[in-house]
């Protein structure tokens, strides 16, 4: 299903689970309606058109890959976070480039399937429904006679001769009617269990299945730069090969349909159509974040551990240019997809990259580090905020817990000087602070019966005034 919110929308949406960076936000929303843009122009200009690559400037913790990954999800697109570090340039150990494009696909085809399964969830649901009823109530076997067991007597129809093989004196004889009473009401009493069945009135009952037993990895076995490929294809030759083996598992009814119905959705899934449009979402829809970016640019010549840095922005240039990168699912082309790319650079600084990889990142943002009231905001107002979680987890073991406004002002006080005053990791360093407050109350639940707690600003100095105060403790803490 294709998505075509508007820029404003599509910001909209952002803030509700990340704070500030307006103009990344507008600028990564512009990018994504760019990209609906062009799929309503002719096919001979759409093919011309080349998404803008995008580069995200700013320290750890202020919300680069968080903008990256909801992208992706409020768009339903492929998507991917790879490390510019864990590459290495060709003929060093280490990852190849184009592993990251590998392992997008394979993302796509499970976005897919998840899609397509759903889609047919009726008919697996009914499916499933179905082997369970057999199960608890199988259907009688009739007795249809000799069969032939010898190889020899299907050959020659050497039957023994007391068998009768004529098909008219071996037509079944007629029921009576009391017979025919009784599979009447035998099959009436079968339509009711499987109507409990279908209603979940039987899900807590104790039941065992055969269920499909996972492939066996054959990591460690293969070696070579691409052996997650090789052994990926091998398992799957294999998988066609020989027959799924099936182990008994004792399980409750409400359990065994969901796996039953996640197999009965494989079976109907048609791969051919799966891996089809998972190549084309890959290739128009894929979005591929590099974190770490500043890691692989140098501002002077070095040697030895540094050597291929370099060497890894070339062979992740073609990648972002556009080129064709070989994956099990066929030839996949990276010219639509959209690269956003992310670092610190406090060290290095973006120019320091290779001239032709900053040429393919021409719309560049830089991040903002968070304020005293951004820490504040991040505590309470997304839709996933800090104070949240943790009410929701202590809540788990009968701790209410409160934050009085000033103990929020207090918090998010300690976390900017904290960050000011030592390494600046954005609001990770809520999760610290929090952490440490809420060390004693998190170690004594449960309690005895349910309580209420409240956290004051008082509470809050108490707990880590006396860390924020000395920087070097705050080092190693906080």
């Amino acid at each position: 299903m294709e998505m075509n919110y508007t820029p404003k929308q599509i910001v909209s949406e952002l803030d509700k689970y990340i704070v500030g960076q307006q103009d990344a936000k507008k600028m990564v929303a512009i990018a994504l309606r760019n990209r609906w843009r062009a799929k309503q122009l002719p096919e001979d200009v759409r093919e011309e058109y080349v998404p803008k690559n995008i580069l995200l400037i700013g320290p750890t913790g202020v919300g680069k890959t968080e903008i990256a990954r909801r992208l992706a999800k409020l768009m339903k697109a492929p998507f991917i976070k790879v490390e510019a570090t864990k590459f290495t340039e060709v003929g060093y150990v280490g990852r190849d480039v184009d592993q990251m494009i590998r392992d997008l696909v394979e993302n796509a085809v499970r976005m897919v399937k998840e899609q397509m399964i759903e889609e047919q969830k009726v008919k697996a649901t009914e499916l499933a429904n179905k082997r369970l009823l057999d199960i608890l109530w199988p259907k009688p076997v009739k007795d249809e006679g000799k069969k032939f067991t010898n190889p020899l007597e299907m050959l020659f129809n050497t039957a023994d001769k007391n068998t009768v093989t004529n098909d008219e004196t071996a037509i079944e004889p007629e029921k009576s009617d009391e017979e025919k009473a009784d599979d009447a009401e035998r099959s009436q009493k079968r339509e009711e269990f499987y109507n409990r069945l279908v209603a979940g009135m039987m899900d807590d009952r104790e039941i065992e299945i055969d269920v499909a037993e996972a492939p066996k990895s054959f990591t460690g076995i293969l070696a070579g730069n691409n052996a997650d490929e090789i052994t990926s294809n091998l398992q799957d030759m294999l998988g066609s090969m020989m027959p799924n083996k099936t182990k008994k598992r004792h399980t409750t009814v409400g359990k065994a349909r969901e796996i039953y119905i996640n197999e009965e959705g494989e079976k109907l899934l048609d791969m051919d159509a799966v891996t089809e449009q998972a190549v084309y979402q890959a290739e128009h829809e894929g979005i591929v974040f590099i974190d770490e970016f500043d890691k692989i640019a140098s501002s002077n010549q070095r040697s030895g551990a540094d050597v291929s840095r370099e060497g890894v922005q070339r062979d992740i240039l073609p990648i972002v240019e556009g080129a064709t990168v070989n994956t099990k699912y066929g030839p996949i082309k990276t010219e639509h997809m959209l690269f956003i790319a992310a670092g610190a650079f406090h060290v290095s600084k973006p120019s320091d990259l290779i001239p032709e990889l900053q040429g393919r990142f021409p719309i560049r943002v830089e991040l903002n580090s968070l304020t005293q009231e951004d820490f504040k905001a991040i505590l309470t107002t997304p839709e996933q905020a800090l104070l949240k979680q943790y009410h929701m987890l202590l809540k788990a073991d009968d701790v209410t817990i409160h934050f009085t406004d000033e103990s929020i002002d207090k918090i998010a006080e300690l976390a900017y000087r904290v960050n000011n005053e030592t390494e600046d990791i954005g609001a990770r360093r809520l999760h610290t602070i929090l952490e440490k407050l809420l060390q004693d109350i998190s170690f004594n639940a449960p309690p005895e019966s349910p309580v209420d707690v409240t956290i004051t600003a008082e509470m809050v100095m108490e707990r880590l005034g006396t860390i924020v105060q000395d920087v070097d403790l705050s080092n190693y803490i906080l």
